[in-house]
């Protein structure tokens, strides 16, 4: 699983200009089953995502498409994490620790 974050490197209103196409990318990636959650950070200087992805790779690739990203307002740091604990609705993404 991994931890998206993304910070703002345009003002906030070059930012919005890209606002509606990254919600689309976000409403896909939902549908895929790819993000679980996603918000802005307070104050609003980026936001978080937590996705599921094969690997490190792929979460690259993922965040290479955002729009937000496309229209250089955004960098994303990326951290990868086990969940090896959920609650209840999340059973499913459980993780285990390499043997």
């Amino acid at each position: 699983m991994f931890v998206l974050e993304l910070t703002y490197t345009a003002p906030v209103d070059k930012v919005d200009a890209a606002l509606a196409d990254h919600v689309t990318w976000l409403d896909q990636l939902y549908e895929a089953g790819v993000v679980l959650a996603s918000g802005r950070k307070q104050p609003r200087d980026g936001g978080i995502i937590i996705a599921v992805a094969e690997d490190r790779a792929a979460a690259e690739a993922l965040t290479a498409t955002d729009p937000f990203v496309t229209a250089g307002v955004c960098e994303y740091r990326i951290t990868e994490f086990l969940a090896t604990k959920t609650a209840p609705a999340l059973a499913a993404y459980r993780q285990q620790l390499p043997g």
